[in-house]
């Protein structure tokens, strides 16, 4: 049991698994990208479902729409957690006492390693070879490590490669981290605010509303924003048209309940931030306005209804509920911004923009099962316990009267605008967290773990003989280089280092033959 207890440990902590968690984590956050998600658009996984109610049920068992909340994705993120724990706390600790370590003994046969030069230097210089090398090599930045006698030399570079690794998985788990202690310490909130409407910061004003276990909802900050206006333009021409162009939310923000009211501007990917809490620009849509009149004339329901867009030409469905007439009324309808009616399809739309605006309306009356305290759908209707009473299509300002004396006149169209408010606390660390891991990938991957190495070889061991009036003799020196991971750039290394040699031996050479010229001048 302990054996296989180890090898599970072993593996788990290993620098593969930690890798293959990490790809499967992207794996797993795919669903989030295919499907709607509730915490961001329930409205869009209501439709789904309704669309789709075989496949739909059993995506929603298996978390497809809460995808980041599911416990399968939390399995593969505290898997990897652990994972990049176990693997990078021994490195680190392996790591910091290799840098305190010098570099290895030269080996006896240097002409073995795959990179290879030889030198010959006058006996003159001979005592100067070493010491000029790990000069040489201290400027260039690399780790020396002489002989005491100084007869061989050995050298080191590259471990920026290893410590670029270990920061990026180190940055991976402080990523890792941010993004836990984000999600259990952090809150997010949808509400849809027509245009003319303002949201108070309070719970009670949210469409809908998330936290983590650590977020006290008791510190929300007091803020305030109204929509004065919407701007939205989309492309009309070319292969392009329909397709959005500006999205501007126009808002008067106060901080404070009874504070100074300030303009903001609003955009995708440019949230407003109000202290700890950013106010984000997430989608748009079209609200038409209703006026409900009973068979008495009196005005029993007089506002705009949210409709929820379906496709890329905004066309919409919602509903309208009247309680207060008797009995009681409900409309199910569809809205187009530019409708055009398909003898098929029915009314479409064939442009995002308010061109053409049209509603189909279906109604409805009985009991809309409002007292019952079960919730509902804004969207949709629940027709169960009601009588249909027709259908009709509207045009703003047409009315149309029902067989039972009410009337519903189409007043006109207003956009609405959804926004998430979101507090979190943790962006600064996940951002450190990015960038410490593409800096730790740069390193990883471009700085190459060497080592080079000098020292002496005898001319009998190469086979070289002295003709019998060269009086000149000559110390050979081995030039040898070592690549273990990275690019191979030994034998750019091993040429620049026999090439500093040289130099250095013919003007030391040049500089001691002088000296017999210069006092033979002073004597004279």
């Amino acid at each position: 049991m302990v054996t296989w207890l180890r090898w599970g440990w072993r593996t788990l902590t290993s620098m593969r698994t930690a890798l293959l968690l990490l790809l499967l984590l992207a794996l797993a956050a795919i669903p989030g990208s295919v499907f709607p998600q509730r915490e961001i658009d329930p409205a869009r996984v209501q439709d789904y479902l309704s669309k789709h109610p075989g496949v739909g049920v059993w995506l929603d068992r298996l978390g497809m729409f809460t995808v980041y909340r599911s416990p399968w994705f939390a399995a593969i993120y505290l898997l990897l957690f652990i994972s990049l724990i176990g693997c990078v706390a021994p490195r680190t600790l392996e790591h910091a006492r290799a840098l305190r370590m010098p570099p290895p003994v030269a080996p006896s046969r240097l002409s073995r390693l795959p990179s290879h030069a030889l030198i010959s230097v006058p006996s003159l210089a001979s005592t100067t070879v070493v010491a000029t090398a790990a000069d040489a090599l201290r400027k260039r930045r690399w780790r020396v490590r002489v002989a005491p006698d100084s007869s061989w030399l050995s050298a080191e570079r590259g471990y920026l490669r290893e410590t670029g690794n270990l920061l990026f998985h180190s940055a991976l788990l402080l990523l890792v981290v941010g993004v836990g202690l984000g999600k259990g310490t952090g809150a997010e909130g949808r509400v849809v605010i027509p245009v003319g409407g303002s949201f108070s910061n309070s719970l009670a004003q949210y469409d809908d509303f998330r936290s983590g276990p650590f977020f006290n909802r008791a510190s929300l900050q007091p803020f305030s924003v109204k929509l004065d206006k919407f701007d939205v333009s989309f492309e009309r021409k070319g292969t392009q048209r329909g397709a959005p162009r500006k999205f501007d939310a126009y808002l008067s923000v106060r901080e404070k309940f009874g504070g100074p009211t300030r303009k903001e501007l609003v955009q995708v990917n440019h949230p407003l931030s109000i202290g700890a809490m950013k106010v984000y620009l997430t989608s748009h849509g079209y609200a038409p306005q209703f006026t409900v009149r009973d068979k008495s004339g009196d005005i029993v329901w007089q506002d705009s209804a949210i409709f929820a867009p379906e496709g890329g030409n905004l066309l919409s469905r919602g509903a309208v509920k009247v309680p207060d007439s008797r009995p009681q009324l409900g409309f199910q309808g569809v809205f187009a911004p530019t409708g055009l009616v398909d003898p098929q399809r029915g009314l479409q739309s064939v442009f995002p923009d308010l061109d053409n605006p049209r509603v189909f309306l279906g109604a409805f009356s009985g009991d809309l099962g409002l007292d019952e305290g079960t919730p509902q759908n804004v969207f949709s209707l629940d027709t169960s316990r009601m009588t249909r009473l027709g259908i009709a299509p509207l045009r703003v300002g047409d009315s149309w009267e029902l067989s039972n004396g009410a009337r519903i006149t189409f007043d006109g169209v207003v956009r609405w605008a959804s926004f998430v408010v979101a507090s979190d606390r943790t962006e600064g660390i996940v951002l450190a967290g990015a960038l410490l891991a593409i800096l730790g990938l740069l390193l990883s991957l471009f700085v190459p773990r060497r080592r080079l190495f000098l020292r002496p070889v005898e001319s009998s061991e190469l086979g070289i003989r002295h003709s019998a009036d060269d009086t000149t003799n000559h110390q050979h020196f081995e030039v040898a280089g070592l690549v273990r991971s990275g690019a191979d750039t030994l034998a750019n290394d091993t040429a620049e280092l026999a090439t500093a040699l040289r130099g250095t031996v013919v003007e030391t050479n040049a500089r001691a033959a002088d000296v017999p010229d210069r006092e033979r001048q002073e004597q004279t």
